[in-house]
This record gives structure tokens, sequence and C-alpha cells, in this order.
């Protein structure tokens, strides 16, 4: 192979490795500060921004450690972001999360998380920004007792069901598609 080919081939591999690599992940612009996705130019299988998405989240789980983002939860933001970036108008999208179990805690306010583990709720500003963009986030009664985290102690906004079974059911009766990570 002559010099002038191997640099030319040289040059084509890193410039090419350099571009796919250089592009980097953002948030917003619905939720910012969390929810960072990719862009993705020109993908086969087509979003369609007139479509209506309606989804619900059935979060069940939490991260290991008090002090860290519920993974989980941040998945809505990921969905608003992602789509809203794709050009699909905010009116279209329709999202809810039913909480309960392990992820329970997430839901409580900083006052009281910090009294029950010695930290702030690191989910509650995400959780804020969620409502405020209009994500109904809906906590499982049955949860509420077993877990001693009455509906007062929660972060203001969180409605109460009877439980999440109910509220999943309820919410696919109502053409929510449901995603669980």
């Amino acid at each position: 192979m002559s010099k002038y080919l191997f640099f030319n081939v040289l040059f084509c591999l890193l410039f090419g490795f350099t571009s796919l690599h250089s592009q980097t992940k953002k948030s917003g612009p619905v939720i910012t500060g969390y929810g960072e996705v990719w862009s993705i130019k020109n993908p086969d299988f087509k979003t369609y921004p007139a479509k209506e998405y309606k989804v619900v989240f059935d979060i069940m789980n939490t991260s290991k450690s008090s002090d860290q983002l519920n993974k989980s939860i941040e998945t809505a933001a990921r969905f608003l972001n992602m789509h809203v970036q794709s050009g699909i108008p905010l009116a279209n999208l329709k999202v809810a999360l039913v909480v309960h179990n392990n992820a329970s805690k997430d839901l409580l306010k900083s006052s009281e998380y910090k009294s029950r583990y010695g930290t702030y709720n690191p989910n509650e500003e995400l959780v804020q920004k969620l409502l405020d963009a209009g994500v109904e986030i809906v906590f499982c009664g049955q949860s509420s007792l077993s877990r001693d985290i009455p509906i007062s102690q929660t972060i203001d906004g969180v409605e109460l069901a009877l439980s999440a079974m109910t509220a999943l059911i309820q919410f696919q009766n109502d053409d929510f598609q449901l995603i669980k990570f």
C-alpha cells in the first residue's frame, strides 16, 4: 500500500470515528437537567409528529443508595425530551407514572426523606419538574400503607390510587401503553 493511500485511509478512519463520537447527549427542552438523550438523524423507523403518544410507566424499583436518582423515574424525562427534540409537540405526549413497591420512598418530600434516610430526596426536583410538565404521578395506596408513607408526606401533586394494579389497568383502559423498566 502506498503512503498516500495509507494516510488517506487512516485519515478517513480517524475522521469518521471522531465524527461519530462527537455527538453529545442533551436534556431539555421539556425537563432540563434530567433525561439526556441522543439525537437520531433520519431513522428508518419513522416517528410521526401528528400522532398522540400515551404512555404509563410502571415504577417499582429504585436505586440501592438513598442519595441516588431513581433512573426509572428519569425515563419519563427522557421520553418527553427525546420526543420533543425530535419534533413531536408536547401537547401530543400524555405521560403517567404509577409508583409503588421500593420506589415509593422516591415520592417523599425532602424534609420527610431526610428524617428517614439522612439525606434530601434526590428525586424531588425531577418529580416536581415532571408534574410541572403535566405528567400524572400516581402513588399506590397499598404501598402507601404498607411502607408507612402517607400521601401528606409526598411531593405536592402526587395522586393516591387504590393500588398500582388498579391504576395501571385504568390507564391501559384509557389507551395508555405500558412501559415497564
